[in-house]
């Protein structure tokens, strides 16, 4: 999950370049666009195109339609916000993410673990700054439309991956997600100009790694574990920002993603004394 963040990073610094001469819906349709071919060449060159077929195919496309909810709202995010502070705002998802897990997985969360949630939030609202004309931004709400939107997904994800392969995940993510999203842009499209080929090659190459490690780690482990390391995006988003376009974030960034990842690390603390208590219960018993 931290090497799938890592690529997204990057997937999200060319989804910024783009956002500056393409609308939001045409920019998710070049993403996946270029991450097709990316998926989709070793599928052919190892003759598994099996793997591709879909088990769940209504849940292809629903994860289908909350991919353009989470590549839009988020494209216009980091087209008006810095990458770290569209990812401030995007952090929430984690957190959202282990909470749905309850009714919608029958995941276990004691009370701790929701204090744990609640604190993170706390961390994401001063990283918004704890003002109502701060949050509401269009640039913030996209965000968290974006983040609301990933959350399902996830927890879609994590069901999807009981009975269908990576391969067919991905395709059909990426495919459904591109169509949906086109039908939207066509009306609007923009000509894509030849000096941003490179940056389609780079979205691609991104994109599809991080596809790929962001499903196979929801099929490792349960959400509660995977999503807290989402958090390690907003390194990424300060590096990239510093580096690409010379802005660092404010300090209520530091403070914020301090306390968020510290409930993060707290989650993943927690979900470890349950794991190791179960297994030490079924290793005692006769």
């Amino acid at each position: 999950m931290t090497t799938a963040v890592a690529a997204f990073s990057g997937l999200d610094a060319t989804l910024k370049l783009f956002s500056q001469h393409y609308p939001p819906m045409q920019v998710a349709v070049l993403r996946g666009l270029a991450s097709l071919p990316f998926m989709l060449l070793p599928v052919l060159a190892l003759g598994r195109l099996a793997d591709l077929k879909p088990r769940r195919f209504g849940m292809h496309l629903l994860r289908g339609a909350l991919s353009v909810a989470v590549l839009g709202g988020f494209i216009y995010a980091v087209r008006v916000l810095s990458l770290a502070n569209a990812y401030s705002i995007f952090l929430a998802a984690p957190l959202i993410v282990t909470a749905l897990s309850v009714p919608l997985l029958g995941d276990r969360v004691d009370w701790r673990t929701w204090l744990a949630i609640s604190i993170g939030l706390i961390g994401v609202l001063t990283m918004l700054r704890p003002s109502a004309s701060a949050l509401v931004t269009l640039g913030a709400l996209a965000a968290l439309l974006s983040a609301t939107a990933y959350s399902f997904s996830a927890i879609a994800l994590r069901v999807l991956t009981r009975t269908d392969t990576t391969a067919s995940v991905v395709f059909w993510t990426l495919g459904l997600m591109t169509v949906f999203a086109g039908v939207i842009a066509a009306p609007q499209w923009v000509p894509l100009q030849r000096a941003h080929l490179k940056w389609l090659v780079a979205m691609g190459a991104f994109g599809s790694i991080g596809q790929l490690l962001f499903t196979e780690a929801f099929r490792s482990a349960p959400p509660s574990i995977v999503a807290p390391f989402e958090y390690t995006a907003l390194l990424w988003g300060v590096a990239i920002d510093w580096a690409m376009w010379d802005v660092l974030p404010a300090g209520r960034i530091y403070l914020g993603g301090s306390i968020v990842i510290a409930s993060g690390l707290y989650l993943i603390w927690r979900e470890r004394l349950g794991s190791t208590a179960v297994a030490a219960s079924g290793a005692a018993a006769p």
